[in-house]
């Protein structure tokens, strides 16, 4: 992985990587606490890429893993490159789209970012705000297992509902 990050060059590549393999490694969430520190431009927007894929990888988590990412959003979107911005902004939307009450999170966590005296970090906040408010927004219900405890779906609930 190591070897790979250093030799991206474009978003395309950096992406494809991060949401094809990395985000599916089991080392995905220390290279995600590892590259947002670091300086390069794609070395750091893979680690935004992996949030941004993992959030959607990971059927099984519970919120408390997802997070701790809002630290890191917060800490990183005062960057002004385009890439790794755009990359923020991308692993901030998809925790807000994985289940209700990570999009409250995502969404508190935008504006606080509203209050940053950064045009990068506003940016990110109004474009993930616009996307929270669009009506239908597409949203996962992640960890389906916790779920599922709760709402067992059979045959009898199915008929109850209709």
């Amino acid at each position: 992985m190591e070897k790979w990050v250093k030799t991206f060059e474009n978003w395309e590549i950096c992406d494809s990587f991060s949401m094809g393999v990395f985000s599916k490694s089991k080392f995905a969430l220390a290279k995600i606490m590892e590259w947002t520190k670091r300086d390069s431009e794609f070395e750091k927007r893979a680690g935004f890429a992996i949030i941004a894929s993992y959030c959607m990888a990971d059927k099984n988590s519970d919120n408390d893993l997802f997070e701790q990412f809002f630290p890191l959003i917060k800490r990183e979107a005062n960057d002004e490159r385009l890439y790794v911005k755009k990359a923020v902004n991308w692993a901030l939307r998809n925790i807000g789209k994985r289940n209700i009450d990570l999009n409250k999170r995502a969404i508190e966590t935008a504006y606080e970012l509203l209050e940053f005296d950064s045009k990068s970090a506003k940016w990110i906040a109004k474009n993930a705000l616009a996307e929270f408010k669009i009506e239908n927004l597409r949203m996962s219900d992640y960890p389906r297992t916790k779920y599922r405890k709760l709402v067992p779906i059979n045959s009898e609930t199915i008929m109850t509902c209709l």
